[in-house]
C-alpha cells in the first residue's frame, strides 16, 4: 500500500526490495518527486511481518496495463533496516 502525503491510500504490490528502496506495481500513478508512507508484507524467519517506511517517487512508468514505481527510502528506522536485512540474507 502507498499513502503519498496528503492522499488517500492506493493499492500496489511489491515487484523489487532492497535496502536503498522498493519497485512497486500499481493501477494508480504517483508523481515523481512526491514522498509518503509505503507499507509492505514480507515474511522475515519464516513470519509474516508488516514493515511501515517512508519514501520518495524517482519514477513512475506505464507499462503492461500498469505503472511501475520506484521509491528511494527515505532514512529507514532500525526495524525497517533490520527486517529487509534478514529477508534478503
Amino acid at each position: 500500500m502507498i499513502v503519498m502525503d496528503g492522499g488517500a491510500p492506493l493499492s500496489a504490490r511489491t515487484f523489487d526490495l532492497g535496502l536503498a528502496g522498493i519497485s512497486l506495481t500499481s493501477e494508480h500513478k504517483v508523481n515523481v518527486g512526491a514522498t509518503g508512507q509505503i507499507v509492505f508484507e514480507m515474511l522475515v524467519d519464516g513470519k509474516p511481518q508488516i514493515v511501515h517506511t517512508r519514501g520518495k517517487a524517482n519514477h513512475c512508468i506505464f507499462s503492461g496495463g500498469e505503472f511501475k514505481i520506484g521509491f528511494v527510502f527515505l532514512p529507514l528506522d532500525n526495524d525497517a533496516a533490520g527486517a529487509i536485512t534478514k529477508f534478503m540474507r
